[in-house]
């Protein structure tokens, strides 16, 4: 009879006569915890933190050099926001007389069309902007320098169309316009963002629609296994040798009958 299969514990020495199991191998390319290297679970290089060969690393430089051409793309796009801002909005309708200049229309809502307008074009331009940034670096993942340079180069992009807009439109001084014009003529004001909030529009949509795309259409990258399914298992305990017993007792001789 042998004594039960308990593996010894911390401080309990194994049993005379009994069997430890050994630990089971681990996977192929996975090292066991506890051995050298650094590859227990929650080390780097275990099941929890894949080894750098698994992901390849990226390159500080051309993630900035693809942060820097997206903001530059986003800034050049505002040349486009600007025209189309000028050429959309509406026009504020005014006339003069000798004594001031009056709105023809006072009930009209020109000014806030124009916001609108600018609102309009600038979730327009982060969409467009946030597709082309996204679909060069959908393979390799763009990583964050693309969402920084959609923000910031949207964000100069909205100043630029706003500044180009009220630049090429008609003039801020009423009082010569309405000089050069005659009086009761009727002519235009000059174009103006009247809610200076609309400027963060395009940067807000491009995040939002990058976000998407990524959620949608990113790349996907594999996840370690968790260490409760990559564990090894123990193994079934050894068989144990059979106890040898003690050769049987060989019978008795018969002593040889006396002749007499």
């Amino acid at each position: 009879m042998t004594a039960p299969n308990t593996p010894p514990g911390p401080g309990r020495p194994p049993v005379p006569g009994t069997s430890v199991p050994y630990p089971a191998p681990a996977p192929a390319g996975v090292q066991s915890p506890g051995t050298g290297g650094g590859s227990g679970y929650g080390q780097p290089g275990g099941l929890l933190f894949p080894t750098a060969g698994e992901r390849p690393p990226r390159k500080p430089a051309a993630e900035i050099r693809v942060g820097v051409l997206v903001a530059l793309g986003s800034v050049l796009a505002g040349v486009a926001v600007g025209l189309l801002w000028l050429w959309l909005a509406p026009k504020v309708p005014l006339y003069a007389d000798s004594k001031a200049v009056y709105l023809k229309d006072p009930e009209g809502e020109q000014r806030a069309a124009a916001d609108g307008v600018f609102v309009l074009l600038g979730v327009g331009a982060g969409a467009l902007t946030a597709l082309a940034a996204f679909l060069p670096t959908r393979r390799r993942g763009g990583g964050v320098a693309v969402a920084v340079g959609l923000a910031v180069g949207g964000l100069l992009g909205s100043l630029l169309a706003w500044r180009l807009g009220t630049a090429l439109g008609p003039t801020r001084d009423m009082v010569a316009h309405a000089r050069q014009v005659g009086e009761g003529k009727v002519f235009d004001a000059a174009l103006e963002l009247g809610a200076k909030g609309a400027l963060l529009v395009w940067p807000m949509a491009a995040m939002v629609v990058l976000l998407g795309l990524t959620a949608l259409f990113g790349k996907r990258e594999p996840q370690p296994a968790p260490y409760w399914q990559g564990a090894p298992t123990p193994p079934a305990p050894m068989p144990q040798a059979p106890t040898p017993s003690a050769p049987p007792t060989p019978p008795a001789p018969i002593p040889p009958a006396d002749p007499h």
